[in-house]
Order: structure tokens, then sequence, then C-alpha cells
């Protein structure tokens, strides 16, 4: 049986997720639909594909991937479908599918959006169909036509400064309002942010209740948390907000 996933901003108190699954349902009805989420933040491109990064590769081998954070809908962009590392991924070409399209082995084309899709809901009249497809085994090179050169987002690089910290910055902040940022910390060290010093510690538990910490994620990277409590609201972090890390004393 193969498996679409589904990662969208569209909520769930509208029926749009129902229109999707429901073109899935009628083309390709022994499909498992797996809802990633779909409270991604309204247009935040950026969002989905940090998201997208942490679970695509974690699905088997011959899953399709949707990926509808779409503010460009009816606009100027091309419509995707990707093959990377065995996984197909369908989505707007906005830079939300960076995750695969960064890796060698990808290769892509530019959907064919039929005249009959409505201009404002490209998720369920090229992404959903397209998925449908991919699914039931069609090769991506039916679906559409080459297009040269997809937009590609990149998470931005952490830097060396002259006193020997690293600066970094917030990439996102997710729903226990942890601040996640691009610093690597292999072996401990300290985070410095608007003149606040926090070790970085093993776990969570490593703080007081209440207590801001840092911490390296199920993700590799640093994070700034608070114990049982968000260091978003805590400390006013935002994505872009500024971190250094030290190495240990």
């Amino acid at each position: 049986m193969s498996i679409v996933t589904l990662l969208t901003d569209f909520g769930t108190a509208d029926g749009y997720v129902g229109e999707v699954k429901g073109v899935l349902a009628s083309l390709a009805p022994r499909v498992q639909v797996v809802d990633i989420a779909h409270d991604v933040e309204a247009h935040d491109i950026e969002g989905a594909r940090l998201a997208l990064a942490r679970y695509w590769r974690r699905f088997p081998e011959g899953t399709v991937h949707v990926v509808v954070v779409d503010p460009g809908v009816g606009g100027g962009r091309a419509a995707l479908a990707v093959v990377s590392e065995g996984r197909y991924l369908v989505g707007p070409d906005n830079g939300v599918l960076s995750p695969a399209l960064l890796h060698g082995d990808a290769r892509w084309v530019s959907l064919d959006v039929p005249a009959s899709a409505a201009p404002t809901f490209h998720g369920r009249d090229v992404f959903a169909p397209a998925a449908a497809q991919l699914a039931l085994g069609a090769p991506i090179e039916s679906l559409g036509a080459s297009l040269d050169s997809p937009v590609i987002r990149r998470t931005p690089e952490a830097t060396r400064r002259g006193d020997g910290g690293v600066q970094g910055e917030v990439i996102t902040v997710d729903r226990f309002g942890n601040a996640v940022t691009n610093l690597l910390a292999l072996r401990g060290g300290e985070v410095e942010l608007d003149g606040l010093t926090l070790q970085v510690r093993r776990t969570y538990a490593d703080a007081a209740p209440g207590e801001p910490t840092a911490l390296v994620g199920s993700s590799g990277l640093v994070e700034i948390a608070v114990r049982d409590g968000s260091a978003a609201a805590l400390l006013g972090l935002r994505r872009g907000s500024g971190v250094v890390l030290r190495a240990p004393r």
C-alpha cells in the first residue's frame, strides 16, 4: 500500500483538507493518507520547509509527500513534482520542497495545470491528482515538463566571530515556544542572547521549572527553551533573533 502524506496551512475548520482527501480517495482508493499537520502558520513557507526537513526521509521509499503552503497559488510560480532519495514530493515551486531538491539525485518536473483547475486551489486540483498518479506508479516524467531552476531556500549558516564565538540565529519557534537555532553544539558550551548566558544542557529536565536553558534538540540544532514554559514568550525570541554559541570553558 502506497503512502501519501499531507502538510498544509489549511487548518481543519473549513473542509479544504477534506476536499484534498476526497480527490485522493477517488483516484487512488487504496492509498494510505497520513496527516503530518494542517496548522502550519498561514503562508509560512519557511516554517513548512523546516517541518518537511524533519520527516520526509523518515518514511519508506515510494512515499509521496504533498506540501501545500502556497501564498502565490494561481500566479506565475510553477507547480512541482520531485523525486529524491526514493521519495516523491508534490507542491508549489516556492522553496517549500527545498529539503528534497538539495539532494544530488533529485529530479523534478513542472506539473501540468489543467484548464479546469481552480486558480485558488491547486492543492485539490493539481497536487492531489499528481500525488495519486505517483502513488499508483506513474513515472514522474509523465506528469509534466522539465524545469531548469526550481526555487531553493537554504537555512542561514552560522558564522565565526572575531572573538571566537559562533554567530547564529533563531530559524523557527515550535509549538512549545522553543526557539530552534542554526547552531551546532557537539560538546556543550554556552549560548548568549541579549545579555543572558545559558549553559547548553542535555535535556529540559536539567533546568528548574520556569528556568531558561539551552540544549541540543532532536534535530541536532541548539534550542533555547524554558522548562515548562515558552522561551519565545519569556525571552521575546522569534525567527531571526541573534544568538552566540561559545565553546565550553
